[in-house]
């Protein structure tokens, strides 16, 4: 991953967290009281936007520093994301609940996201 392709997912990434926390706030209310899964969606969109922000952190140390780890943490970033929120909106909008059986595998990622930045902080800097 080049850092510019990582600051546009980062950047379409932070777009479509606002775009679906406005959606899902006005739009999908409702349903997602309905299902009660409010709290869910609510925590597909924080941890969309918590991780949109580190992504894009990885992108701006992907100009000076040209590592592997750092591309490593971008693309586990970018896993966790669409696995781990993507599977939580699924879940709060379908009430599907073993759609919530794949969401720890979007954790996973997210850890290896990080614990290859602290490999990079650690080797590369």
């Amino acid at each position: 991953m080049t850092h510019k392709f990582t600051l546009k997912l980062a950047a379409l990434f932070g777009a479509l967290s606002v775009m679906i926390g406005a959606f899902g706030a006005h739009g999908l209310k409702e349903l997602l009281l309905a299902n009660q899964r409010l709290d869910v969606f609510e925590k597909a969109i924080t941890y969309q936007f918590y991780h949109t922000l580190v992504l894009f952190l990885v992108a701006i140390l992907m100009k000076p520093y040209a590592s592997k780890y750092l591309c490593w943490s971008a693309r586990f970033f970018v896993f966790g994301i669409l696995i781990f929120s993507g599977s939580l909106y699924v879940l709060a909008l379908t009430n599907h609940l073993f759609i919530g059986a794949i969401t720890p595998v979007g954790g996973v990622f997210f850890i290896l996201g990080w614990l290859s930045l602290f490999r990079f902080a650690y080797m590369d800097l």
